[in-house]
C-alpha cells in the first residue's frame, strides 16, 4: 500500500487584511453546535462584532472558492480535473483521502475511478466491496449526499466495507454527485476520514458550490478526452493494421499521434517479384481536415505503388497529380523506397522529406538524397531517385519530421541528436528493430528543450519505420 501524501492545503489569501477562516480545516471535523439562546445578549440584539465576522467569513469563503475554481480552470486533462476536484474537496470537507468513480450517464464513458492518497491496491481492494457501496460511488445515479460518520458501527453496511475501510484506515466517508448540464449525472465523489466524523453544514455548503463548477468543468473535459480518442481511432485506422512479413528483412514501427491531431502517416506494403514498398510523409495543417487529406494521401500512393513501385520517382510524381487535383493549396511531404530485400537494394524518391538514417554494427550515416521541394509547392515536381547499397544486418529509418521536434533542438543540431542516439545503441539493439526504435524515441528526447528550437515544447505526430535487412 502506498504511502499517504500530507493532507491538501488551502489558499492562505487575505482580503482586506482578513484572514480566510478555512485556511486551517480539521482533519475530522464534527457537526458545529448552536450558541443557546442562554450564551446571547438579554435584549437580544447583536454581539458586538458579530456581523463584521459574518461578513469577514464570508468573503473569506469566496476568496477560497476563487482561488481553488481559478486553479480548476487551469486543468487541461481529464485526469488533472479529477484530481484537482478531489485534491480541492478534501480541503473544503477536511478530509485526508478520497476518490471519484467518473460513470457518465450516456454511458459512452469513459469509467474511470481515480483516488487522492490511493495507490492503486488501494482502489483495487475498494473496488471489491459489493453493491451498496458503489452505489455511494455513483453506480446506480445516486443523486444524494451519503454520510458513514462511523463505519465500524454502522451494522447495515456489508461486511466487506467495513474490512475494506479497516484495512485501508479509514473510519468515516462523506459522498456526494457529480453532475453537469450536459450529459447530466457524471459519478461522485468520496472523502474518507481516518476517525469518525462528517463535515459541518458550513462545509458542505462551501462544496456544493464548488462542485456546480467542477462538474460542468469535468464534463467539458471528459467531452474533449471523448473527441480526442475517436480522432486518434480514426487516425490510426487509416494507418496499416499490421506490418508485412517479407523475406530477408524485418520491420518495426512507431506512431504516436499530437494533440492537435496531425496528418503524418506511414506504410509497408508486399510488392510482386518478393519486393518491399516504404513510404512515409505528411500534410500541413491539424485536425479533421489534415486527417482526410492524409487518407487519401496513402490511399493514391498505395495505389501507384502497386503500379510502378520500382520507379519511386513516377510514384511521387503521379502523387502529386492526384494531390493537386483533392488538396489545392495543401502541401504534403513523402518519401517512397522501393526495397529489394534479397539484393539487399533500396531506391528512394524524397519530395521535402527528411533523409534516411542508416544504422549498422559500424556506422550510423544519413543517406544523400536529392534536396527537393514538398508536393503542392512548385509548378511541377521533380527530383532524381538514389540507390542504397545496404550492408547485411543494417537497418533503414524513415522518420517524420516530428521525430526531429521531439529532440526540442534546431533542424540542423535535430540531425546530429538522431545520428548520435544510433550511435550509442549498444550492438544488440542495433540487432533488433523493436529495441532500436525504442531506444532511439528514448534518447532523443531532451532534458530540456532549446530556446532556439523552431517547435520546442510542440507535440507533433511522430513517425519512426525501421527496415533491418538480412539475416
Amino acid at each position: 500500500m502506498s504511502a499517504s501524501p500530507s493532507p491538501p492545503s488551502l489558499p492562505s489569501s487575505k482580503v482586506a487584511g482578513i484572514k480566510p477562516s478555512l485556511s486551517s480545516v480539521p482533519q475530522n471535523p464534527v457537526s458545529q453546535t448552536p450558541v443557546p439562546p442562554s450564551a446571547r445578549p438579554a435584549d437580544g440584539a447583536a454581539r458586538p462584532g458579530g456581523v463584521q465576522d459574518r461578513l469577514a467569513s464570508w468573503i473569506s469563503d469566496l476568496t477560497t472558492l476563487h482561488s481553488l475554481t481559478e486553479r480548476l480552470a487551469r486543468t487541461r486533462t481529464l485526469a488533472d480535473a479529477l484530481h484537482e476536484t478531489l485534491r480541492a474537496g478534501a480541503g473544503l470537507v477536511g478530509a485526508r483521502r478520497g476518490l471519484v468513480s467518473l460513470r457518465p450517464v450516456d454511458g459512452l464513458g469513459p469509467e474511470r475511478l481515480a483516488g487522492l492518497g490511493l495507490g492503486r491496491a488501494d482502489l483495487g481492494h475498494i473496488e471489491t466491496v459489493p453493491r451498496g457501496f458503489h452505489t455511494v460511488l455513483g453506480g446506480d445515479g445516486e443523486t444524494a449526499e451519503v454520510v458513514h460518520r462511523d463505519i465500524a458501527r454502522e451494522d447495515r453496511l456489508h461486511p466487506r466495507h467495513r474490512e475494506v475501510a479497516a484495512r485501508l484506515g479509514f473510519a468515516a466517508s462523506y459522498a456526494v454527485p457529480l453532475t453537469a448540464e450536459t450529459p447530466g449525472p457524471l459519478g461522485a465523489a468520496v472523502w474518507l476520514y481516518d476517525k469518525p466524523g462528517q463535515p459541518d453544514r458550513r462545509q458542505r455548503h462551501l462544496l456544493a458550490l464548488y462542485l456546480r463548477q467542477a462538474g460542468q468543468h469535468i464534463a467539458n473535459r471528459l467531452e474533449l478526452a471523448r473527441a480526442r480518442s475517436a480522432f486518434t481511432a480514426v487516425h490510426e485506422g487509416l494507418l496499416p493494421p499490421r506490418l508485412p512479413r517479407v523475406p530477408g528483412v524485418t520491420l518495426a514501427v512507431r506512431h504516436s499521434t499530437g494533440p492537435r491531431g496531425g496528418g503524418d502517416f506511414y506504410d509497408a506494403l508486399a510488392l510482386p517479384d518478393h519486393a518491399l514498398g516504404l513510404a512515409v510523409g505528411g500534410t500541413t495543417g491539424t485536425g479533421p481536415a489534415a486527417l482526410a487529406a492524409m487518407g487519401r494521401l496513402r490511399a493514391g500512393l498505395r495505389a501507384y505503388a502497386v503500379m510502378e513501385g520500382e520507379d519511386p520517382v513516377a510514384v511521387l510524381s503521379d502523387l502529386e497529380l492526384l494531390l493537386r487535383l483533392t488538396e489545392p493549396g495543401r502541401p504534403a511531404t513523402a518519401l517512397f523506397g522501393y526495397a529489394e530485400p534479397a539484393a539487399r537494394r533500396l531506391v528512394v524518391a524524397s519530395a521535402g522529406h527528411p533523409p534516411p538514417l542508416v544504422v549498422g554494427p559500424s556506422r550510423a550515416e544519413f543517406a544523400e538524397t536529392a534536396l527537393s521541394a514538398p508536393l503542392n509547392m512548385l509548378a511541377c515536381w521533380e527530383a532524381p531517385s538514389v540507390e542504397l547499397d545496404i550492408a547485411e544486418g543494417e537497418t533503414v529509418l524513415l522518420y517524420s519530421d516530428g521525430l526531429l521536434h521531439r529532440t526540442g533542438e534546431p533542424l540542423d543540431r535535430a540531425f546530429g541528436r538522431l545520428r548520435d542516439a544510433a550511435l550509442a545503441a549498444g550492438p544488440g539493439v542495433r540487432a533488433d528493430p523493436e529495441l532500436l526504435v525504442d531506444h532511439l524515441l528514448r534518447t532523443v528526447r531532451p532534458d530540456r528543450p532549446g530556446p532556439d528550437a523552431p517547435h520546442a515544447g510542440a507535440a507533433d505526430d511522430t513517425v519512426l519505420l525501421a527496415a533491418r535487412f538480412g539475416g
